[in-house]
């Protein structure tokens, strides 16, 4: 249907129709054909004159591109085409041997060599056989190189200017291999941080190296540890964040190095691999996630990030692969288009290419599972999965990967701290490697500290996974995933000379380096030797791959095979001849001896009887302020007590949280019991602490509680802090006039404290200044503990100038300790007690910066100098998840305390030092009756296991 026209437009007609006197119609039609007889002939005329001048001409059309920039183009596809190849070949010496360091014999060393002896079946390897400790054995280095390994190599032979080192049989290894660190991206201190970049999700084009920091102090840490190579990964707040380095702990000229540079730290000069870090869940979701504005929000936009980028990448790499092969069929000159090069999609580029060894940060089942699917989908190989806490629940997913099965890179038992690590397995490393999976053990630095990031895989042996699988998991098998697995992590000639003598098993507790070298140079010119016994492999137990299960029994139960007893009524170690065997009737310890008329009852009435190979018998454990009991999985609101009040304070007897994985881990440890302050996580606390049975179903069980309230918390750390006390001097002044306000008070007679007032904090501050009740501080700094020194005589002083009857002695104990070395004489004649957490600091904040790494760069732990000093100590722990530790933790004290602990003193640093300094009578003492643990093998130990508990009328047996 026509449309009307406004009035005065012409219509269609109109506008065709000529305004000129019209010719006649015979006319106007010959004028038109006449008019397309000439546009057609000139239209011809045109396209023969064309054709025939395109026939004729023997001239190429010029181009306007760079044929030298096309050359450099197409020498880039020879790049793009490069498959990386882990070279072979003997090499005559090392790339980065720094010539004028000089040959290197280190004699009689005890070898691991990181692989079984030649003719080992791989399915023999597998079980343990073939791997053996090379007794008596001498190493030759040479340009940076292991040139020789033999049991007595002539002196002689070798060239004049070499050093010897003489190892007196010590164990030595390659060097330890950390494949997830982020040191030198973040300050000691945390003063900086460049660990991730959060302008976006995807920042595949980022590199690790443009961040780090050479002159970190914690490069010599970590290397004290043995670690001489490590991959440093950006951080887990992006789904892609960036490329990472495998870099060497050599830095300058007092490490054999020319200068102080990032680039003289790559493992392999030649980078013959590229190395990624990519992420799933939690981390980029809390990143990113905003509704309605950004993502990812949820797993399905990380799944969509993931896919979309790796899209981009994809077309990315077929127009450079058309290019390529464009060039090849025609010639480079005659290409009409440069290759195409993005930076933002040429390191994903790589990756579809195989050029680049992904590393990816993932936990749960849907993550490990979706980016299996990314794997096939893309065809591209991820080498690692890291933290990996679900992988032992999915070992066939993780098989169905494209291009190889990846790796698991582990926490020994670091978990429960978020909701993916929630469903986290101490045995995950021995599962995997039963489903043919590798194992590896990382520090995540500064999460753990790498100096001691062998200590995870010694945890994972004692968790059941194999000893030389267990040890391969920091040397060979990251060696082997990084791509470099024929020049580190073996002992072994033609491999780079990264080399490292240790005072003991690198799989015992308190491990330590003698020396270590990198490349064939020392990196200690004078390091400290700890006084220890002669160094002994550790005889692999092949029981511990076994787990064991609880039983609950009400009767009676025999333990024999009992070689050390600490205990009440009878200490110390017995005669090995002599078998001791241990009763227990409804729970209670009721012989201890040879108990011949126990056992013949048990024998007849079927009583079970429990035989150990090395037992023991000690109290339990208790932990203190560690937050147990009041947080269950940190990063979750949920599952904590809560916030601290802003002013006053609360008591954690009203807030415990019982019935969770933390406590259950604890006590399955021997931690049957725990101090707790409110908190909101680590050390810091604020109010009143309790005392409870870390087994107990609730509250109002019978026992659970067995004491309201054990002492005052205030936070004196860099946390203390706040728009109420801006400065630690506004801290320490407030907390100064609180105290001299209690005193003002009087004296307090608490029968006749009313109810309502008796639950406030001046309260608690009365039965401070009296004398009943600990004043327990949290703080690091040397300065702030001089503080709390001045402090505690300053209140001591007005104390005796007030109108008390007596003049108690203010009872002061200090929490977190890393620097009290600094005045450990003064803490003692002070009387201040020292709960040390962590046992071994790593200047993760500031007010730790003066911390001792102990032994080869310190002589020395604080421990140690608190010790000489005759502080009362005990230790403690910064996270919830590290109290399983704590007899682990006692062991590391006790055996580098060179004579300074006996046994039963390592074992009062978790147990009856806490009662002491707390002023609490009787509760740890380990009568006959249900405070008492059986082990298996000494609990200071890697591999010592508990076998008995003791529990209100029955007993807990481990089988």
């Amino acid at each position: 249907m026509d449309k009307p026209h406004p009035e005065g437009l012409p219509t269609y007609s109109d506008a065709t129709a000529s305004t000129s006197r019209q010719q006649p119609r015979w006319l106007n039609r010959r004028q038109k054909r006449r008019t397309l007889r000439l546009v057609a002939i000139t239209c011809l005329a045109y396209l023969a004159y064309s054709a025939s001048k395109i026939a004729g001409n023997t001239k190429k059309l010029e181009s306007t591109l760079s044929i030298e920039r096309l050359h450099e183009d197409y020498a880039t596809c020879a790049t793009l085409r490069r498959k990386p190849v882990e070279p072979t070949s003997r090499r005559e010496h090392n790339k980065r041997w720094m010539n004028g360091t000089k040959p290197l014999l280190i004699r009689n060393a005890t070898i691991w060599t990181g692989e079984p002896a030649r003719g080992t079946s791989e399915e023999d390897a597998r079980a343990g056989k073939g791997w053996s400790w090379i007794i008596s054995s001498d190493v030759f280095v040479d340009r940076g190189l292991i040139v020789e390994i033999a049991p007595d190599i002539p002196i002689r032979a070798l060239p004049q200017d070499k050093e010897v080192f003489d190892a007196q049989g010590r164990l030595l290894t390659a060097g330890i291999v950390d494949m997830h660190s982020h040191a030198g991206l973040s300050s000691v201190g945390n003063l900086q941080d460049d660990v991730n970049e959060l302008s976006g999700d995807i920042t595949p084009y980022v590199r690790s190296i443009d961040g780090l920091d050479p002159l970190q102090p914690e490069m010599q840490y970590i290397k004290s540890g043995g670690v001489t190579t490590s991959l440093f990964l950006p951080g887990s707040g992006n789904n892609m964040g960036g490329e990472a380095y495998v870099l060497k702990f050599a830095v300058g000229k007092k490490n054999g190095r020319e200068e102080i540079s990032q680039r003289d730290m790559f493992a392999d000069p030649d980078r013959n691999w590229r190395y990624m870090k990519m992420a799933c869940g939690e981390n980029p979701k809390r990143t990113y996630g905003r509704a309605g504005k950004h993502g990812p929000y949820s797993r399905l936009g990380e799944a969509w990030e993931f896919r979309h980028a790796l899209e981009q990448a994809t077309k990315y790499v077929k127009e450079q692969d058309d290019w390529c092969a464009a060039a090849d069929a025609t010639g480079v000159e005659k290409m009409r288009t440069y290759l195409k090069q993005e930076l933002e999609w040429e390191s994903l580029g790589a990756v579809l290419r195989g050029q680049v060894r992904v590393n990816t940060h993932c936990y749960t089942i849907p993550d490990l599972e979706a980016f299996v699917r990314h794997t096939n989908e893309f065809k591209f190989r991820v080498y690692a999965f890291h933290h990996a806490h679900q992988t032992f629940l999915v070992p066939e997913v993780l098989k169905r990967a494209w291009g190889g099965t990846p790796a698991a890179a582990l926490f020994a038992d670091n978990m429960y701290y978020k909701v993916e690590a929630y469903r986290a397995s101490e045995r995950a490393g021995a599962l995997l490697y039963a489903h043919n999976i590798t194992p590896t053990y990382v520090s995540d630095n500064p999460v753990l500290n790498s100096q001691h990031v062998v200590f995870e895989a010694a945890k994972a042996y004692g968790y059941g996974l194999p000893y030389h699988a267990a040890l391969a998991g920091v040397t060979s098998a990251p060696a082997e995933l990084l791509g470099l697995g024929s020049r580190i992590g073996k002992i072994k000639e033609g491999f780079d000379a990264d080399i490292v003598v240790w005072d003991s098993d690198p799989l015992s507790v308190g491990a330590t380096p003698v020396q270590v070298w990198i490349d064939g140079a020392k990196q200690f010119e004078d390091p400290v030797v700890l006084k220890k016994p002669a160094a002994k492999a550790i005889d692999p137990d092949p029981e511990l791959v076994n787990e064991l299960m609880m039983e609950v029994h009400t009767g009676t139960v025999v333990y024999k095979g009992i070689s050390h007893v600490y205990h009440a009524d009878v200490l110390g170690a017995h005669d090995a001849s002599q078998e001791l065997v241990a009763v227990i009737s409804n729970g209670e310890l009721t012989c201890i001896g040879p108990c011949a008329d126990e056992v013949d009852a048990a024998q007849t009435s079927g009583t079970p009887i429990i035989t150990l190979k090395n037992g023991y018998i000690t109290p339990p454990f208790t932990a203190f302020s560690s937050s147990l009991g009041l947080i269950e999985i940190d990063a979750e609101r949920d599952t904590h007590d809560g916030k601290l009040p802003t002013d006053g304070v609360s008591r954690a007897v009203d807030g415990l949280l019982f019935g969770g994985k933390q406590l259950a881990r604890a006590w399955e440890h021997g931690v049957t019991r725990a101090i707790s302050a409110p908190s909101t996580g680590s050390i810091d606390a604020k109010g009143v602490s309790a005392g409870f049975k870390t087994a107990a179903k609730h509250k109002l069980k019978e026992g659970a509680i067995w004491a309201d309230e054990v002492g005052l918390h205030y936070t004196l750390t860099l946390s203390a802090k706040s728009d109420k006390t801006p400065s630690m001097s506004s801290a320490i002044g407030a907390l100064r006039a609180k105290l001299l306000d209690a005193i003002d008070a009087g004296e307090i007679n608490e029968t006749s404290v009313p109810t309502k007032e008796q639950y406030e904090e001046k309260t608690y501050l009365r039965r401070v200044v009296s004398g009943s009740m600990p004043l327990i501080l949290s703080a690091h700094s040397a300065d702030t503990i001089a503080s709390i020194i001045r402090l505690k005589a300053e209140v001591e002083a007005a104390i005796a100038r007030s109108a008390f009857t007596s003049a108690p002695t203010l009872r002061v104990v200090v929490i977190g300790g890393a620097e009290s070395h600094l005045v450990a004489q003064e803490l003692s004649a002070t009387a201040i007690a020292v709960v040390l957490a962590p046992l071994l600091p790593h200047a993760q904040t500031w007010d730790q910066r003066r911390s001792l790494t102990g032994a080869p760069l310190t002589n020395g732990t604080t421990i140690n100098y608190l010790l000489d000093a005759g502080v009362l100590i005990g230790i403690s722990v910064e996270e919830v998840w590290e109290t399983r530790d704590l007899g682990l933790l006692a062991g590391i004290a006790y055996a580098n305390s060179e004579g300074r602990l006996s046994f039963k003193e390592a074992l009062d640093l978790i147990g009856a030092n806490f009662y002491k300094m707390l002023g609490i009578e009787g509760v740890a003492e380990s009568g006959r009756g249900v405070d008492w643990v059986v082990w298996e093998g000494s609990p200071l130990e890697i591999g010592g296991r508990i076998r008995g508990m003791g529990g209100q009328d029955k007993v807990f047996v481990w089988q």
